[in-house]
This record gives C-alpha cells, sequence and structure tokens, in this order.
C-alpha cells in the first residue's frame, strides 16, 4: 500500500514537473520575437537559435520526464537547462524596483522547481 501511494506521488510529480516544461517550450513559439529581444539585450549571440533549441529541448526533455523515461538524465538536463535561463534572462542585479523584486521571487521560484527536480532524480535511481 505505501509503496503504491509512492509511485503515484512520483508519477505525478514528474507529470507536473514535465508538463510545467512542455507548456512553457509550446508557449515560446507563440512569443519568439519579445523572447528573442528579450535574449538579444543580454548579450547572448544567435538568440533565436538559442530560444528554439531551448524550447525544443524543454519540450522534448519534459515529456521524458513526464512518461518516465530517462528521468534523472532528463531531470538533470532541465536543471541546466532552468539555471542557464535563470542567470540570462533573470539579472537582478542589474535591476530596480519592482522589476527586481519580479526577478528575485521568479529566482526562488526557480529554486524549488529544481528542488523538485532533485527529488524526481532521486526518486528514479
Amino acid at each position: 500500500m505505501q509503496g503504491d501511494a509512492a509511485f503515484v506521488m512520483l508519477a505525478l510529480g514528474r507529470l507536473l514537473l514535465g508538463g510545467l516544461y512542455v507548456a512553457g517550450g509550446i508557449q515560446h513559439f507563440f512569443v519568439i520575437v519579445p523572447l528573442t529581444d528579450a535574449i538579444e539585450a543580454r548579450g547572448i549571440p544567435f538568440a533565436k537559435g538559442v530560444l528554439l533549441l531551448g524550447s525544443m529541448f524543454q519540450i522534448v526533455v519534459g515529456i521524458l520526464l513526464m512518461l518516465g523515461l530517462f528521468v534523472t538524465a532528463a531531470a538533470f538536463g532541465l536543471i541546466v537547462f532552468t539555471l542557464a535561463a535563470t542567470i540570462m534572462l533573470l539579472n537582478f542585479w542589474d535591476m530596480q524596483g519592482t522589476a527586481r523584486d519580479s526577478a528575485i521571487n521568479t529566482w526562488k521560484i526557480n529554486m524549488a522547481i529544481i528542488g523538485g527536480l532533485l527529488i524526481a532524480a532521486a526518486g528514479a535511481m
């Protein structure tokens, strides 16, 4: 009984975490121009290519996580992706006022998501 509940919770957690990345990656294709502009503003070369490759990565790896395939590798891939995107786009250290507060809150959220990914990876080991 206890093992069944743990399996259901792990599977649901993987579905929710993976779904977050799949939905986010799909949404990027509807806002390519403003996201490309934001990435270019940070000085990242080949901004549109970075956006498209990153979006495809998060969709594919999110699906792997949702399906329970290569969970540890998928979770660590999404951790690296999340850290890279957070550092590239949420430079709160250069911001002021509410923009800074919002970026700091998003950093906190992303760190919590990374915590969930670590739990997913550990559950698959």
